[in-house]
């Protein structure tokens, strides 16, 4: 498994490295090798399961792969859950047909340039460090489950109860104090090329736990699957 790391998201016209993964929609191993060559390929970096947002987006993800799959792209979603603990929780909230795999280590978000941001009291130095002052300033929202637009750690705070989801040692095998790991989608095409993507890298935080535009990933498959 590469191991490489770079101070940026990679970006469109960049090469995808090959990562090896341990699956957790199936037996054995997923390498994004397998697809090159194949098909394009929507990957989704996101935190373990015990981030509410990435299980949302994961969600979200499995929606939209029929639509992907009828253009030909293949999805792959990667978390930092160990493989054990991801296969249980998907055992209960199936993402069918959506490939999935482990990254407790990360590696797959070093590769692709999501950092790990430092969380301070006051001091912002984005990507590499935020404060919580800069952080209660941001707004995410979630109609139908939130009372209205929220700042990513009250309403993550929220959705948590809401799910009634318990944090066990698995999941804080993975956290790290004081930090936070970026997270974000890429679309390669059948030569493993950047095409698109979405971080919350960009916008000095501001897609911190947003969801993607489906309609321009849609667009942007519909132009890789050519």
């Amino acid at each position: 498994m590469s191991t490489h790391s770079i101070d940026h998201p990679l970006q469109p016209g960049d090469q995808a490295p090959n990562i090896v993964f341990e699956a957790i929609s199936r037996d054995g191993k997923i390498a994004l090798d397998d697809f090159r060559g194949r098909s394009p390929l929507l990957i989704g970096l996101f935190r373990g399961l015990l981030c509410p947002f990435c299980r949302r987006h994961i969600a979200a993800m499995a929606q939209l792969n029929p639509a992907l799959r009828e253009k030909g792209v293949s999805s792959l979603a990667v978390v930092n859950t160990p493989a054990e603990r991801a296969r249980l929780y998907f055992r209960h909230h199936p993402i069918s047909g959506l490939h999935a795999a482990s990254d407790p280590e990360r590696t797959s978000h070093r590769a692709f340039g999501l950092p790990l941001v430092e969380l301070t009291e006051d001091e912002t130095d984005w990507p590499r460090k935020v404060g919580m002052d800069a952080v209660k300033t941001m707004r995410v929202d979630r109609p139908g489950e939130l009372p209205g637009p929220m700042d990513p750690a009250a309403g993550g705070d929220l959705l948590n109860k809401m799910d009634g989801y318990e944090i066990t040692a698995a999941d804080q095998q993975v956290r790290i104090p004081g930090h936070l790991q970026l997270v974000g989608h890429f679309l390669l095409d059948r030569d493993g090329v950047v095409r698109w993507s979405f971080t919350e890298v960009e916008e000095e935080g501001q897609n911190m736990c947003q969801a993607l535009n489906p309609e321009e990933l849609m667009s942007a498959a519909s132009r890789v699957a050519h």
